[in-house]
C-alpha cells in the first residue's frame, strides 16, 4: 500500500507513470508498506507460466526474499527507480523516506532492492547514475543503503504514519526492539533473494 498524500502523474511519454508526493512527507514516513491485500505470486504460480499474464506481473511486481512475485494492488506499482532515490525499501516490510519528500516530487526508489532477475539499463539521468542495475546490487550496496535506513529510522517515532497500521505484527515487534535497543536490525541484506546463479 502507498502512502496516502500520493497521486499517478504521467513523468514523460518514455518513462510512463510515477508516484507524487501531494503534501510534504517528512523523511522517516513509512512510503510503502507490504500489506495483507497484496497479490502474491509464488514462483510455481499458474500465472506466471501464462505468458499473457507473466509480462504484465514481470513488469509491474518485485521478488521477495523467497522468490514470491509481490504486485501490489494499488499504484505503489507505478513507483519509478532513480539512482538518486528518496525512498527506499528496508527490512522490516515496508519501505521509508530517507529525506523529506516535497509537494509535488516523484517518489522514488532503488530498484537493486527489489531483487531484479536481470541487469535493467538506467536512464534517470542522475548525477550518480549507475548505468547499470544488477541483481546483486543489494549485496554490493547494502551498507551503504542500511546507513540511509538507520538514519531515517530515527524518525520513525517523530513523524505521522498512516501506513503503520498495516504493518505485520512480527515485524512491528522486531521493529520496536531496534528502535528502543539499538539492537538486532533487520539489514536491507535480509531480504536478498539467493539465486545460485548469482553466489556461485
Amino acid at each position: 500500500m502507498i502512502h496516502p498524500n500520493t497521486e499517478v502523474k504521467l513523468v514523460s511519454k518514455e518513462i510512463g507513470l510515477g508516484v507524487f508526493a501531494t503534501s510534504l512527507i517528512p523523511k522517516g514516513s513509512i512510503t510503502y508498506i507490504l500489506d495483507e491485500m497484496e497479490l502474491i505470486y509464488p514462483e510455481n504460480h499458474p500465472l506466471l507460466k501464462n505468458p499473457h499474464y507473466l509480462k504484465h506481473i514481470n513488469k509491474y511486481s518485485y521478488i521477495d526474499n523467497k522468490g514470491d512475485r509481490i504486485l501490489s494492488w494499488d499504484y505503489a506499482k507505478y513507483m519509478n527507480h532513480y539512482c538518486d532515490f528518496n525512498s527506499i525499501s528496508t527490512g522490516y516490510g515496508f519501505e521509508i523516506a530517507i529525506r523529506d519528500i516535497e509537494a509535488g516530487e516523484q517518489i522514488t526508489d532503488d530498484y537493486g532492492t527489489l531483487n531484479i532477475e536481470k541487469p535493467m539499463n538506467c536512464g534517470c539521468g542522475k548525477s550518480n547514475c549507475r548505468k547499470t542495475i544488477y541483481p546483486d546490487d543489494l549485496l554490493k550496496y547494502s551498507d551503504e543503503w542500511d546507513g540511509y535506513i538507520i538514519d531515517a529510522l530515527k524518525n520513525l517515532t517523530k513523524v505521522k504514519q498512516p501506513l503503520m497500521e498495516f504493518m505485520d505484527e512480527q515485524l512491528k515487534k522486531e521493529l520496536e526492539i531496534y528502535i528502543s535497543t539499538g539492537k538486532s536490525y533487520n539489514s536491507i541484506r535480509d531480504t536478498y533473494y539467493e539465486r545460485s546463479s548469482i553466489l556461485k
